[in-house]
This record gives C-alpha cells, structure tokens and sequence, in this order.
C-alpha cells in the first residue's frame, strides 16, 4: 500500500465528513462509529488536543489498586524490548483510559510528550477523540488506526494498536494494552503481536485464580466439614472453590454483601464472609424465587424468596426488564436488546454495561447469553 497517498485520502475523508459534505470514500465502520459518537456529543477535534493530566499522587494509586500491576513484567517482556528496537512505544492504560506506564524509543517518547501522550494523561475516546485506547474501551475490541482516522488531527502523523485486557475471573475490562509509532511504521502484524502479549497476560491471571482457589479451598475445608445441610465456598468473582451436599457450578453470580444469591439447588442464599471468600449456604428446602416488577410511573423490582428485597429502578432498567419479560425463555442477545432499546444493533458495548449495572442492583435473578430471567424465577409484571 502507498501509505503517504492513503494518509491524504484519509484526511479527506476525516474533513469531508466532519464538515458535513460528501467523503471521497467510508472510512472503517469501526472508525465512523467512533466519529459518530463524538460527533452526537458535541466533542470537536480541537478540543481533543486539550489533554488532561493527573497529578502524580493518582497515577500512583491507580498504579496500586490495577490488577494490570501484576501482569506487567509479561507484557514488558514481550513488547518492551520489540518497541524499542522497531521504534514504537508502548503504554498501557487502565480501564477510564488513563495512561499508567509508558516505555519503549527515546525519541518517540520525547514526540509522545508533545502530545501530551504521558504517564497520567486520559486517553478515552470522550477526551481525547478516536484513538487505540479510547475507542478500544469503548469497542471492547483491538483497534489499530492510522493517521487521520484519529479524530484529533494533531495525531494524524501517528499509527495505534490498542488491545483491551480482560480480567478473566470476571470478564471486566481492566485496560488496554497500545503499541503506537510514526503512521509510517504502521504494520498489520502489531495487531497481532499486542494481542499475544495480552493473551499470555490474562493467562497468568488465570494461573493467578486458581492457586487463590486453592488457597480457599484450604482454608475453608474445617469450616464446610462442620456445616450442616449443603454448602458452597466461592471467592469473590463467584468461582467455586469447594462445595459439600451439591452438584456445584463452576461459578456463581458474584456475592455482594446484603444482598440475598440465587444458586441452582440452593436457593436464595445470603452470602457469608469466609476469609477471602464467601461461605453460601441453606437450611431447609430451597425456595421459589418470584420477582414483581411495577414498570409503572416509579419503577421498581421486588424480589421474594426466604426473604424480599425491593429496588428502584431507573427508566432505562425498567425498559430493559420488560424487554426481559417479552423475550421469555429465549431470551435475547445484545444486539437485538440495542435494536429494542436505541433502535440499532450500534450500542451494544452501553447494553452491556447497563446489564451489569441491572445484575449487581437485582442480583442474579438474571442470566446472560442470552440475557433472560433465570430458570426458576416467575415473573409478574404490574403497571
């Protein structure tokens, strides 16, 4: 490919369409979407090169609190050297896009600086327009851009691969792994040289869990010989350790303090602090699990077991659940639910979060994949 002759198509289009008028060409779907959300929230491409800096004092703690932290010896091992001797940089961002670590060229770095591209500096898509991280956050996928698909055109002389890195004891999104250059050095293989290094990242995270697991299960296997009826240990991700008196699974929905679980074969459970993790456990036959949803003027969620809790629910939730309620046993994936909710299958990475959101407040009368009412839970909708 002529790069310096695809650079300039590239900035045609970017001012074609951020202008309003005709594009010589489309560019990428995943760079429209980008420049279609920034364009809907008023966000200008002037205003993405006012770069916000935190100070020092919460870099260091967001530093600390990152799972990220511990993975990154793996990830300096198999990019830092590889940035340097090909001239690139490498930075690794948390999950609000904040640049935590920065390595690689001398020299690139010294460019990055005048950008603004620096340890502290928040690189989400909302500040600072299209570019690897940002928008891989937002996308929940790699992102390699080049020249003027950036939104900002300060940032037009540069190519950014960007890979997010997932938790995978919980499926969270812990940051983005960014390898970045000269829009010269652009080079598809960088796709898949991030993505291997974010690969055997989530696998000593993974080799991580399930020594914890054991640790758990250790620690735990006086207090479940002494429990009476059935019982489950599991750690704060909802992974079981052990289990006595029940075909257990893999995982259950995360504990959350106060908050009653549902775990097939159990029941609703309240969840009890065990150490590192939860002892969950019931006395008696397990309940029926009814839920009554008032999708009325002031929504709200009332589930019944042993126990009740009730929560409000906000507009969005409560469009959601009657979605829910719609769908049946089938159920619905995230795409359809964002047709149903925004009117496109665009806005999936906001049906996720809001799922998440719902999950954490009702608890996990829910399942996902597809998303539905769990199995055993009846449902009665009022309003």
């Amino acid at each position: 490919m002529d790069l310096p002759r695809h650079a300039r198509l590239l900035s045609q289009v970017h001012d074609a369409v951020l202008s309003g008028r005709r594009p010589p060409a489309q560019p990428r779907e995943i760079v429209g979407r980008s420049w279609s959300r920034l364009q809907a929230d008023g966000v200008s491409p002037d205003s993405c090169e006012d770069v916000v800096l935190a100070d020092c004092a919460e870099v260091e703690a967001r530093r600390t609190r990152t799972a990220l932290r511990s993975i990154l010896p793996e990830l300096r091992s198999a990019l830092t050297q590889v940035a340097e001797d090909a001239n690139f940089i490498v930075v690794i961002a948390d999950s609000d896009g904040v640049v935590l670590w920065r390595e690689g060229s001398r020299g690139l770095r010294k460019a990055a600086d005048a950008l603004g591209f620096m340890e502290g500096a928040r690189w989400s898509e909302s500040s600072v327009g299209t570019n690897s991280i940002g928008t891989a956050l937002v996308e929940d996928t790699p992102v390699q851009l080049f020249s003027a698909e950036h939104y900002a055109r300060s940032h037009r002389g540069w190519s950014c691969t960007g890979s997010p890195v997932h938790d995978p004891r919980s499926g969270e999104v812990l940051g983005v792994v960014d390898i970045s250059g000269s829009a010269m050095s652009v080079h598809p293989t960088t796709v898949a040289l991030v993505q291997t290094a974010v690969r055997l990242a989530e696998a000593t995270l993974w080799q991580e869990h399930t020594i914890n697991l054991e640790k758990l299960r250790g620690h735990a296997a006086p207090v479940l010989g002494a429990t009476a009826g059935p019982a489950l240990v599991v750690d704060r991700h909802g992974w079981v350790a052990d289990a006595r008196g029940i075909a257990a699974p893999d995982r259950v929905s995360p504990p959350c303090p106060g908050t009653p679980l549902l775990v097939p074969g159990l029941g609703l459970c309240v969840p009890e602090p065990l150490g590192d993790g939860w002892l969950v456990r019931r006395e008696g036959r397990p309940a029926t699990i009814g839920v009554e949803l008032d999708l009325g003027e002031s929504p709200r969620a009332t589930v019944r077991g042993d126990t009740s809790w009730t929560r409000a629910l906000s507009p969005r939730h409560a469009q959601i659940l009657r979605v829910l309620t719609e769908s049946g046993s089938a159920g619905i994936d995230a795409a359809s639910l964002s047709v149903s909710l925004f009117g496109d299958r665009d806005h999936v990475v906001a049906v996720r979060a809001e799922i998440s959101r719902l999950r954490k407040s009702l608890g996990p009368i829910l399942s996902t994949h597809p998303y539905r009412f769990a199995d055993g839970v009846d449902v009665h909708v009022v309003g």
